[in-house]
C-alpha cells in the first residue's frame, strides 16, 4: 500500500544552520502521528516544508506516491495537504462561518464563487456547518471572530482544516493557548476523522499527545532522534535526556 506521505533525506540549511537534517520517514494511511521535540528542535520546519511555504535544501517529499517537492503551498492544500498555524490565523473581523467558507472555497479552487451571494454554494455551506459542529460552535457561528474567547478562536481554526476535508491534515500546536476545558473537544473531534485521514500533530502538551498518538517521532537539532510507540518513547533514556533534560538516573516520567 503506498504510504500517505515519504520523506526521504529531507534538509533545509539557513547559511551554515541545519534546521532540518537528512529526516527520512514514512506516514502510513490512516496514521494518527506526533511529532515532538525541544524547543528549536525543527518542528515547525518541518511543517514548513511539507506544505510548501520552506523549498528544502535537498531531499524529497513523497504524497501518495507523487513528488510534491517543488509543488506551490497552494497546489498542496488542493491535492489534501492542510495544516494549522502554531499562532492563530483568523481574519478576526470575519464570523466563524465566513472563515470556514472562505477557507474551503479557496482549497476547492472554487475563488470565483467567491463573488456570488454568501451562502448560495450548498455543498461548501454544508460542509462548514457540519465543520462547526464537531466543536459545538454553531452557537457562535455568527458572531465576529475578535469577540470569541482566544480557546475558541483555536477551536475555529481547526474547524476550518477538517472542512476542507484533507488527506494529510498536519496540526501545528493546537492545543497552545486553549484553556484546559476544551482540549477534550480537539481530541474528541480528531478521534471521529474518518480512518483513511492520516494525522500528523505537533504539540507540547504531552497529555494530548499521549491520549491522541499511536505513535510519536522525536526530533533534536533538526535530526529524528527516535520513533516508536507513546510507552517505547516513555521508556527511552535518550527521549529523556534529549526532550527533558533529564539522564537516567534521575526518577518520574514525562510532564
Amino acid at each position: 500500500m503506498t504510504a500517505t506521505l515519504d520523506v526521504i533525506g529531507l534538509s533545509r540549511h539557513f547559511g551554515g544552520l541545519r534546521a532540518m537534517d537528512d529526516v527520512t520517514l514514512s506516514l502510513e494511511k490512516g496514521a494518527r502521528h506526533a511529532l515532538i521535540g525541544p524547543n528549536g528542535a525543527g518542528k515547525t520546519t518541518f511543517i514548513n516544508l511539507l506544505t510548501g511555504h520552506l523549498r528544502p535544501s535537498s531531499g524529497r517529499i513523497l504524497f501518495e506516491g507523487v513528488d510534491i517537492s517543488a509543488l506551490a503551498p497552494s497546489a498542496r492544500v488542493e491535492a489534501g495537504i492542510v495544516r494549522t498555524f502554531q499562532i492563530n490565523q483568523l481574519f478576526l473581523d470575519m464570523t466563524p462561518l465566513q472563515a470556514v467558507v472562505l477557507t474551503v472555497t479557496r482549497a476547492r479552487g472554487r475563488q470565483r464563487a467567491m463573488w456570488r451571494r454568501f451562502g448560495s454554494d450548498r455543498d461548501i455551506l454544508h460542509d462548514s456547518i457540519a465543520a462547526l459542529e464537531r466543536f459545538d460552535l454553531v452557537d457562535v457561528m455568527d458572531e465576529r471572530a475578535r469577540d470569541l474567547p482566544y480557546g475558541k478562536q483555536r477551536l475555529v481554526e481547526i474547524a476550518m482544516a477538517i472542512a476542507c476535508k484533507p488527506r494529510l491534515l498536519l496540526l501545528d500546536e493546537p492545543a497552545a493557548g486553549v484553556p484546559e476545558s476544551d482540549r477534550a473537544d480537539i481530541v474528541r473531534s480528531l478521534e471521529l476523522m474518518p480512518d483513511e485521514v492520516s494525522i500528523l500533530l505537533v504539540e507540547h502538551d504531552m497529555d494530548l499527545v499521549f491520549s491522541f498518538a499511536r505513535q510519536i517521532w522525536v526530533l533534536a537539532f533538526g535530526r529524528l532522534s527516535a520513533s516508536g510507540t507513546v510507552q517505547e518513547i516513555v521508556a527511552d533514556p535518550k527521549v529523556r535526556e534529549i526532550y527533558l533534560g533529564r539522564d537516567d538516573d534521575q526518577d518520574g516520567g514525562f510532564d
